[in-house]
């Protein structure tokens, strides 16, 4: 072997240079790269052809809720087309327009650098991050945060799988901030005909231009203040189904074949009511015993 192609397969050995890592987490750096992602998920969300299964959402939106305090979930994967929905659903519901979403993200350089992207679509961000066990670095306080911003009236994006995952697994916090707030909780899911899949944990969505789409936002529903893990389970499903729907979409129109049953299958979702969930009644014995 030789000296160069030697020192070429050290090199891929020990991944990249140490100083293109340092660049890459320049803050200006991360600054210009989240500008540029910012302008080019714009780019494919206007060259999107949209359409919105949300019947059932929009319905309750215009009958008050858009007032109030709102909780928006989606997966982690998704992170890159939720501002698509907010665009869209802010035209559609005046009452949404003077509201700005406070979404979620880690306190790691990661966390800064999607706030610094979807601060374009006129979000801001609320910073702390959760484990997989359920212990909290900044939890707590981020809690706090999203339920002062809920009793504003204010709405709370999360996606409760994220940062770290493990994909599609809800954790606790999302089933709190809705037992603790009352607020009512809609799940999104998106898929769009042209798009590329990441090899991350969550196997994220990066939508490509002139692409074709479909928006699903679900029938909002309520945790009750002791319901908090029964809310957790009920946002997974909830989320969980949107996004099979989506896909199946997704798929069929590339696959020029049951797009129209897949969207019907959609719109269907988007109208049926949401999961009741009911407080817990003490025992009879435990009811005498107090």
């Amino acid at each position: 072997m030789t000296s160069g192609a030697a020192r070429a397969t050290a090199a891929r050995r020990h991944g990249p240079h140490p100083m293109f890592r340092r660049l890459t987490r320049h803050p200006r750096f991360l600054s210009l790269a989240a500008r540029l992602l910012g302008l080019y998920v714009a780019l494919a969300h206007r060259t999107t052809r949209w359409t919105l299964a949300a019947e059932g959402a929009t319905e309750a939106l215009r009958n008050g809720a858009a007032d109030g305090p709102i909780i928006l979930a989606f997966w982690h994967e998704r992170l890159t087309l939720g501002p698509s929905l907010w665009v869209t659903m802010r035209g559609l519901v005046p009452g949404l327009a003077p509201k700005r979403p406070q979404v979620l993200v880690s306190r790691h350089r990661d966390g800064v650098f999607i706030g610094n992207v979807v601060a374009r679509f006129g979000l801001e961000t609320i910073h702390g991050s959760s484990s997989k066990a359920g212990s909290s670095k900044g939890g707590s306080a981020a809690l706090r945060a999203m339920l002062r911003v809920l009793r504003a009236q204010g709405v709370v994006a999360i996606t409760p799988d994220g940062p770290r995952g493990p994909r599609r697994v809800a954790a606790t916090g999302v089933g709190q901030l809705a037992a603790f707030s009352g607020a009512p909780v809609f799940a999104y899911a998106a898929a769009t005909t042209r798009c590329i899949r990441l090899r991350s944990w969550d196997r994220s969505v990066v939508p490509l231009p002139f692409a074709r789409g479909l928006m699903i936002l679900l029938p909002p529903f309520t945790v009750p203040p002791d319901c908090g893990e029964a809310g957790r389970a009920a946002v997974e499903a909830w989320l969980t189904e949107a996004c099979e729907a989506a896909d199946a979409w997704a798929e069929a129109s590339r696959a020029g074949t049951g797009a129209g049953a897949a969207l019907a299958a959609a719109r269907a979702l988007a109208g049926r009511p949401p999961p009741v969930l009911l407080p817990t009644l003490a025992a009879p014995d435990e009811a005498q015993g107090a």
